[in-house]
């Protein structure tokens, strides 16, 4: 048995063992004692060994440590990143929300729109451009068209509708027609809307005209601008008619008067309610297309109003009332929001009743 006292545990002496015995209670009680000064730390062995154990020490020191500018930008950052990401989720809930339907509706015979023409269907004013032509054809002085230019040109600046001027206008350019026929001035109009007129035409928002026209809604004209010229420029654009002016003739001959009143501001929304009557359309499917302020009687009275090339006033209640907007214009034009059109200038408008009577012609 002897041999075999390998196989067999040693045992220490009572003396050794005692001492094992009290170091392994005295390292218990110390690391108990760190356990109850620090209770959120881990012990290091049973996290990552090489880590170093926190301390209260070490979190009041982080507590405590000075901010810098750099903290302090990169917290405001942080902010306003979340505010902005918050901000996007909401608009596009809300875009979801209001996502409006195809427009216009196709083959909606009881739907229409209605289009302003200075500044909304053309640039500049229509009545303008026909002057430089009749200028170029020797209907009047150089004397006669400086002072028509001064007239455009003062209301497009001054941006108000005193009675007088205007009259003053209106009648200056109805004597540049009195005594000329009607067909001549009709075959003139012709020439001078391929030399003044058809590169001036807004590409947008005659995409905007065809549109109602291909769904098969009818389109209109309605302007301050002689009815003849309207027609004109609603022929070449394959649109359905004009509401305008109509200057008194006699024997097909131009007597310098006006019949009715110009066809300008709530005039035009009296034009269009007659007309909305007489073709049994329902004015909350319609639509209405204008530049100016001046038109915000005809716009309110439609179910899809548009604020095109839209003038300040214009502008600013089209965003009050959620109207849709489009602008056109670019660089130097886009800065002319607050230049309304000349449309106030439309000496040969004409009166309600006489643009209802026209409309039933359709150019194609």
């Amino acid at each position: 048995m002897a041999a075999l006292g390998w196989l067999t545990p040693r045992r220490r002496p009572a003396t050794a063992r005692s001492v094992l015995a009290g170091e392994a209670a005295a390292e218990a009680a110390r690391k108990a004692s760190l356990r109850n000064e620090h209770p959120d730390d881990r012990s290091p062995s049973t996290e990552n060994p090489t880590a170093p154990a926190r301390t209260k020490k070490t979190k009041a020191a982080k507590a405590t440590a000075p901010r810098t500018g750099a903290d302090e930008q990169a917290e405001k950052a942080g902010k306003q990143a979340e505010k902005a990401g918050k901000q996007a989720e909401k608009r596009a809930g809300k875009e979801k929300e209001t996502e409006e339907p195809p427009f216009p509706v196709a083959g909606d015979d009881r739907a229409a729109a209605f289009f302003d023409l200075d500044n909304t269907v053309m640039q500049g004013a229509a009545l303008f451009h026909f002057g430089r032509g009749l200028y170029k054809r020797k209907f009047f002085q150089r004397r006669e068209l400086t002072r028509f230019a001064w007239q455009q040109a003062w209301f497009r600046l001054a941006g108000v509708e005193d009675p007088e001027h205007m009259q003053d206008a209106r009648d200056s350019a109805l004597s540049i027609v009195r005594g000329h026929r009607v067909s001549e001035l009709m075959a003139i109009g012709e020439e001078i809307y391929d030399e003044y007129m058809a590169d001036r035409i807004w590409p947008g928002t005659r995409a905007l005209a065809q549109a109602h026209l291909d769904a098969g809604q009818r389109v209109w004209l309605v302007t301050a601008a002689p009815v003849e010229t309207a027609t004109i420029i609603a022929r070449r654009l394959g649109l359905t008619g004009a509401l305008g002016t109509v200057a008194e003739s006699v024997d097909g001959v131009y007597t310098g008067r006006l019949v009715g009143e110009p066809l300008h501001g709530p005039a035009k929304a009296e034009a269009v309610r007659a007309l909305a009557a007489a073709e049994g359309l329902d004015l909350d499917r319609c639509a209405a297309y204008s530049d100016s302020h001046n038109d915000i009687p005809m716009l309110s009275l439609v179910g899809h109003p548009y604020a095109i090339n839209p003038d300040a006033k214009l502008r600013k209640h089209a965003r009050a009332l959620d109207w849709r907007l489009r602008d056109y214009r670019t660089g130097r034009k886009a800065a002319k929001v607050g230049i309304p059109a000349a449309a106030g200038v439309g000496a040969l408008a004409g009166g309600t009743a006489a643009a209802v009577a026209l409309h039933r012609r359709r150019w194609r």
